[in-house]
Protein backbone atom coordinates (compact mmCIF):
# COMPACT_ATOMS: atom_id res chain seq x y z
CA UNK A 1 0.00 0.00 0.00
CA UNK A 2 1.40 3.41 -0.97
CA UNK A 3 1.92 5.93 1.81
CA UNK A 4 -1.36 7.48 2.95
CA UNK A 5 -1.59 11.26 3.06
CA UNK A 6 -2.73 11.75 6.66
CA UNK A 7 -3.17 15.49 6.14
CA UNK A 8 -6.44 14.74 4.38
CA UNK A 9 -9.68 14.49 6.32
CA UNK A 10 -11.13 11.91 3.93
CA UNK A 11 -9.26 8.96 2.39
CA UNK A 12 -10.38 6.15 0.12
CA UNK A 13 -9.49 2.53 0.87
CA UNK A 14 -9.78 -0.57 -1.33
CA UNK A 15 -10.93 -3.21 1.17
CA UNK A 16 -9.62 -6.74 0.54
CA UNK A 17 -11.68 -9.89 0.89
CA UNK A 18 -11.98 -11.76 4.17
CA UNK A 19 -11.88 -8.94 6.73
CA UNK A 20 -14.56 -6.73 8.22
CA UNK A 21 -14.96 -3.01 7.72
CA UNK A 22 -14.06 -2.48 11.37
CA UNK A 23 -10.85 -4.46 10.79
CA UNK A 24 -9.90 -1.74 8.30
CA UNK A 25 -10.52 0.98 10.89
CA UNK A 26 -8.61 -0.88 13.58
CA UNK A 27 -5.57 -1.47 11.38
CA UNK A 28 -5.56 2.11 10.08
CA UNK A 29 -5.70 3.48 13.62
CA UNK A 30 -2.62 1.44 14.47
CA UNK A 31 -0.76 2.22 11.23
CA UNK A 32 -1.52 5.95 11.11
CA UNK A 33 -1.62 6.50 14.88
CA UNK A 34 -4.94 8.31 14.56
CA UNK A 35 -7.70 7.41 17.01
CA UNK A 36 -10.58 9.52 15.68
CA UNK A 37 -11.69 7.65 12.59
CA UNK A 38 -14.85 6.27 10.99
CA UNK A 39 -16.31 5.11 7.70
CA UNK A 40 -19.27 5.94 5.48
CA UNK A 41 -20.80 2.51 4.95
CA UNK A 42 -19.69 -1.05 5.62
CA UNK A 43 -18.79 -3.88 3.29
CA UNK A 44 -19.41 -7.51 4.20
CA UNK A 45 -16.29 -9.62 4.94
CA UNK A 46 -16.58 -11.44 1.59
CA UNK A 47 -16.95 -8.18 -0.34
CA UNK A 48 -14.10 -6.02 -1.62
CA UNK A 49 -13.78 -2.49 -2.84
CA UNK A 50 -14.29 1.14 -2.04
CA UNK A 51 -14.64 2.51 1.48
CA UNK A 52 -14.69 6.19 2.46
CA UNK A 53 -12.75 6.73 5.68
CA UNK A 54 -12.93 9.93 7.73
CA UNK A 55 -9.87 11.02 9.72
CA UNK A 56 -10.08 13.37 12.71
CA UNK A 57 -12.57 16.17 11.85
CA UNK A 58 -13.36 14.32 8.63
CA UNK A 59 -15.62 12.04 10.66
CA UNK A 60 -18.08 14.95 10.88
CA UNK A 61 -18.54 14.85 7.10
CA UNK A 62 -19.22 11.12 6.77
CA UNK A 63 -23.00 11.58 6.98
CA UNK A 64 -22.79 13.44 3.65
CA UNK A 65 -21.48 10.33 1.89
CA UNK A 66 -23.62 7.58 3.43
CA UNK A 67 -26.65 8.43 1.27
CA UNK A 68 -24.74 8.57 -2.03
CA UNK A 69 -25.53 5.99 -4.75
CA UNK A 70 -23.12 3.08 -5.03
CA UNK A 71 -21.81 1.06 -7.96
CA UNK A 72 -20.93 -2.63 -7.76
CA UNK A 73 -19.58 -5.52 -9.77
CA UNK A 74 -21.31 -8.71 -8.65
CA UNK A 75 -21.23 -12.42 -9.33
CA UNK A 76 -24.53 -14.17 -8.69
CA UNK A 77 -24.53 -17.93 -8.21
CA UNK A 78 -27.71 -19.54 -9.53
CA UNK A 79 -28.56 -22.91 -8.00
CA UNK A 80 -27.91 -22.25 -4.32
CA UNK A 81 -29.54 -20.22 -1.56
CA UNK A 82 -27.94 -19.67 1.84
CA UNK A 83 -28.81 -18.35 5.28
CA UNK A 84 -26.74 -15.21 4.78
CA UNK A 85 -27.42 -14.49 1.11
CA UNK A 86 -23.77 -15.10 0.24
CA UNK A 87 -21.30 -17.99 0.34
CA UNK A 88 -20.51 -17.36 4.00
CA UNK A 89 -23.81 -18.89 5.08
CA UNK A 90 -25.19 -22.42 5.32
CA UNK A 91 -26.95 -23.91 2.31
CA UNK A 92 -30.72 -23.99 2.68
CA UNK A 93 -31.75 -24.73 -0.91
CA UNK A 94 -29.97 -26.19 -3.92
CA UNK A 95 -30.90 -26.95 -7.52
CA UNK A 96 -28.91 -27.88 -10.58
CA UNK A 97 -28.83 -25.06 -13.13
CA UNK A 98 -27.09 -25.85 -16.42
CA UNK A 99 -28.43 -23.06 -18.61
CA UNK A 100 -30.51 -19.89 -18.61
CA UNK A 101 -32.70 -18.56 -21.40
CA UNK A 102 -31.07 -15.35 -22.62
CA UNK A 103 -34.31 -13.55 -23.36
CA UNK A 104 -35.78 -14.45 -19.99
CA UNK A 105 -32.59 -13.29 -18.27
CA UNK A 106 -32.64 -9.93 -20.06
CA UNK A 107 -36.31 -9.46 -19.18
CA UNK A 108 -35.68 -10.25 -15.52
CA UNK A 109 -32.74 -7.86 -15.25
CA UNK A 110 -34.64 -5.06 -16.99
CA UNK A 111 -37.48 -5.62 -14.54
CA UNK A 112 -35.17 -5.10 -11.58
CA UNK A 113 -34.55 -1.44 -12.45
CA UNK A 114 -36.45 0.99 -10.27
CA UNK A 115 -37.83 0.92 -6.74
CA UNK A 116 -38.51 -2.52 -5.35
CA UNK A 117 -39.59 -3.74 -1.92
CA UNK A 118 -37.49 -6.68 -0.75
CA UNK A 119 -36.73 -8.50 2.46
CA UNK A 120 -33.45 -7.43 4.05
CA UNK A 121 -30.89 -10.20 4.65
CA UNK A 122 -31.28 -12.09 7.92
CA UNK A 123 -27.63 -11.47 8.68
CA UNK A 124 -27.61 -7.68 8.45
CA UNK A 125 -27.22 -4.74 10.81
CA UNK A 126 -30.89 -3.73 10.54
CA UNK A 127 -32.23 -3.42 14.07
CA UNK A 128 -35.46 -4.83 15.48
CA UNK A 129 -36.30 -3.38 18.89
CA UNK A 130 -32.76 -2.10 19.20
CA UNK A 131 -31.01 -5.39 18.45
CA UNK A 132 -29.31 -6.07 15.06
CA UNK A 133 -30.80 -8.87 12.99
CA UNK A 134 -27.48 -10.70 12.72
CA UNK A 135 -27.23 -10.89 16.53
CA UNK A 136 -30.77 -12.23 16.80
CA UNK A 137 -29.96 -14.82 14.12
CA UNK A 138 -26.77 -15.88 15.89
CA UNK A 139 -28.71 -16.19 19.14
CA UNK A 140 -31.03 -18.64 17.41
CA UNK A 141 -34.11 -16.43 17.47
CA UNK A 142 -36.86 -17.35 15.02
CA UNK A 143 -37.42 -14.04 13.27
CA UNK A 144 -38.77 -12.83 9.96
CA UNK A 145 -36.54 -10.13 8.44
CA UNK A 146 -38.44 -6.94 7.61
CA UNK A 147 -38.99 -5.64 4.11
CA UNK A 148 -37.75 -2.26 2.87
CA UNK A 149 -37.77 -0.29 -0.34
CA UNK A 150 -34.56 -0.59 -2.32
CA UNK A 151 -33.71 0.91 -5.69
CA UNK A 152 -31.66 -0.25 -8.68
CA UNK A 153 -30.69 2.74 -10.83
CA UNK A 154 -29.35 0.61 -13.68
CA UNK A 155 -28.07 -2.90 -14.21
CA UNK A 156 -25.89 -4.45 -16.92
CA UNK A 157 -25.08 -8.08 -17.70
CA UNK A 158 -21.43 -8.57 -18.63
CA UNK A 159 -21.33 -12.36 -19.00
CA UNK A 160 -22.81 -15.63 -17.78
CA UNK A 161 -21.52 -19.19 -17.71
CA UNK A 162 -22.05 -22.61 -16.18
CA UNK A 163 -19.91 -23.62 -13.22
CA UNK A 164 -20.29 -27.27 -12.31
CA UNK A 165 -23.93 -27.80 -11.38
CA UNK A 166 -24.44 -24.05 -10.94
CA UNK A 167 -24.70 -21.04 -13.21
CA UNK A 168 -22.95 -17.69 -12.67
CA UNK A 169 -24.06 -14.22 -13.74
CA UNK A 170 -21.51 -11.39 -13.90
CA UNK A 171 -23.33 -8.10 -13.57
CA UNK A 172 -22.63 -4.45 -12.86
CA UNK A 173 -25.19 -2.19 -11.23
CA UNK A 174 -25.71 1.10 -9.49
CA UNK A 175 -28.08 1.29 -6.56
CA UNK A 176 -29.46 3.85 -4.16
CA UNK A 177 -28.20 3.91 -0.59
CA UNK A 178 -29.67 1.20 1.63
CA UNK A 179 -29.96 -1.39 -1.14
CA UNK A 180 -28.68 -4.86 -0.26
CA UNK A 181 -27.04 -6.61 -3.20
CA UNK A 182 -27.61 -9.95 -1.45
CA UNK A 183 -31.36 -9.24 -1.58
CA UNK A 184 -31.08 -8.24 -5.24
CA UNK A 185 -29.23 -11.49 -6.05
CA UNK A 186 -31.88 -13.62 -4.35
CA UNK A 187 -34.68 -11.74 -6.11
CA UNK A 188 -33.08 -12.25 -9.53
CA UNK A 189 -32.95 -15.97 -8.81
CA UNK A 190 -36.55 -15.97 -7.61
CA UNK A 191 -37.71 -14.30 -10.82
CA UNK A 192 -35.76 -16.88 -12.83
CA UNK A 193 -37.33 -19.67 -10.79
CA UNK A 194 -34.11 -20.88 -9.16
CA UNK A 195 -32.36 -20.39 -5.80
CA UNK A 196 -29.58 -17.80 -5.88
CA UNK A 197 -26.91 -16.31 -3.69
CA UNK A 198 -24.15 -13.73 -3.96
CA UNK A 199 -20.80 -15.28 -4.92
CA UNK A 200 -18.58 -12.20 -5.13
CA UNK A 201 -19.10 -8.47 -4.70
CA UNK A 202 -16.88 -5.47 -5.39
CA UNK A 203 -17.84 -1.84 -4.75
CA UNK A 204 -16.29 0.38 -7.41
CA UNK A 205 -17.87 3.78 -6.89
CA UNK A 206 -19.65 5.87 -4.22
CA UNK A 207 -21.11 9.04 -5.67
CA UNK A 208 -18.16 10.59 -7.52
CA UNK A 209 -15.55 8.67 -5.49
CA UNK A 210 -13.87 5.95 -7.59
CA UNK A 211 -12.02 2.77 -6.68
CA UNK A 212 -9.14 3.83 -8.96
CA UNK A 213 -8.31 6.60 -6.47
CA UNK A 214 -8.29 4.33 -3.42
CA UNK A 215 -5.32 3.11 -1.42
CA UNK A 216 -4.70 -0.62 -1.74
CA UNK A 217 -4.89 -2.18 1.71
Amino acid sequence: MRKIDTKKNIILIDKPKGITSFDIIRKLRHTLNIKKMGHAGTLDPLATGLMIIGLRDGTKDLHRYIKLPKMYEAEILLGKRTTTGDLEGERIEEQEVQSIDNQELETVLEGMVGAITLQVPLFSAVKIKGKPLYKRARDGEDIEPPEKEMEVLWIKLHSHHSEGSYYVLNIELEVASGTYIRSIAEEIGKRLGVPATLKNLRRTKIGDFKIEDAYKF
